[in-house]
């Protein structure tokens, strides 16, 4: 199957074909991670710059184990390091990262919308490694990918994603990518934590209660509460927020006996969920997920760039 994309920046511009690829992608670049010497020569001479102007501890770690075990060169590049701390803009900065001749950046930004840009500045691939509220395609994308590991498809599916819908740039490519694969999406959250439009988004069903929708789900994707995004205060307490979203041990009865939970972490313990819950191996894919990361970010490094098949 042809894979026609330059950038990965909105998951909305792929099919599902586009989709079910670059997951059976991953999949096969399972057996080079499994294996002793886990490094292979498939992006030899691929120059890959990872531009990370917000802190991130996951993403950057994985997009970096998949460059190096496709035997890219890499260039770390962000924070106070960054030339724009000397007042140098976006553009003239990738510009000068372009003149290097490198042959991808991977960004992130607490800016909506900055990897569109540089897409339409540079010539080098683009892949969108998180956007302000706006996207996180790969971050979709393992989550796809650990959900079809688990269930062997995920049309039909129902899939209910629970929290901070608002400030969430998760959603932003996990809702619109289950939705192009099938599935039956549900948010769950306090009224303050809903967008004012949440048919924008593209769901089948909006819940204020937790409890009434947990029976019907297979998959319960608990997002993190974003202390630091959060404008005011959008419900009393985290101890209410817990009590009334929370996944717990009491809740575990209520759920589906194959349902998994997953979460993109950090995992705020107390808060999304307790240990009980996020330990369980018989419920939590969580772990799956930061796998599937390097999986996932792999095989998108492999198609755009177009490497050796061998």
């Amino acid at each position: 199957m042809a894979f026609n994309h330059k950038h990965l920046i909105d998951i909305r511009e792929y099919s599902a074909d586009d989709i079910m690829l670059l997951l059976e992608t991953a999949q096969r670049f399972k057996q080079i991670n499994e294996r002793r010497i886990k490094k292979v020569p498939t992006l030899k001479g691929f120059t890959v710059v990872n531009m990370f102007n917000e802190p991130s501890t996951r993403t950057r770690s994985s997009f970096e184990i998949a460059e190096k075990r496709l035997s890219c060169d890499v260039l770390n590049f962000g924070g106070s390091s960054t030339s724009s701390v000397k007042g140098e803009s976006l553009t003239d900065t990738v510009e000068t990262l372009c003149s290097y001749k490198i042959d991808m950046i991977v960004v992130r930004d607490k800016h909506a919308g900055v990897p569109r840009k540089i897409a339409d500045t540079v010539d080098a691939h683009v892949i969108d490694a998180g956007d302000g509220k706006h996207q996180h395609p790969t971050q979709a994308l393992l989550d796809l990918y650990s959900i079809w590991q688990q269930f062997g498809h995920i049309e039909g599916l129902r899939v209910g994603i629970v929290g901070d819908i608002s400030h969430s740039r998760v959603c932003g490519s996990l809702i619109p990518s289950l939705k192009t694969l099938g599935a039956h999406v549900t948010i769950i959250a306090p009224p303050t934590l809903i967008p004012l439009n949440p048919e924008v988004l593209g769901v089948d069903e909006v819940s204020l209660k937790l409890d009434e929708v947990l029976p019907s789900l297979d998959v319960v994707y608990m997002l993190r509460i974003q202390r630091e995004r959060l404008e005011g205060a959008p419900f009393p307490s985290l101890r209410e927020y817990h009590m009334l979203f929370g996944l717990t041990k009491e809740r575990d009865a209520l759920m589906k006996p194959e349902a998994i939970i997953c979460h993109p972490g950090p995992i705020n313990r107390g808060v999304e969920l307790d240990s009980y819950m996020a330990d369980n191996p018989a419920r939590s894919v969580i772990l799956d997920q930061v796998y599937a990361g390097v999986l996932v970010r792999m095989a998108a490094l492999y198609l755009l760039l177009g490497g050796n098949e061998q």
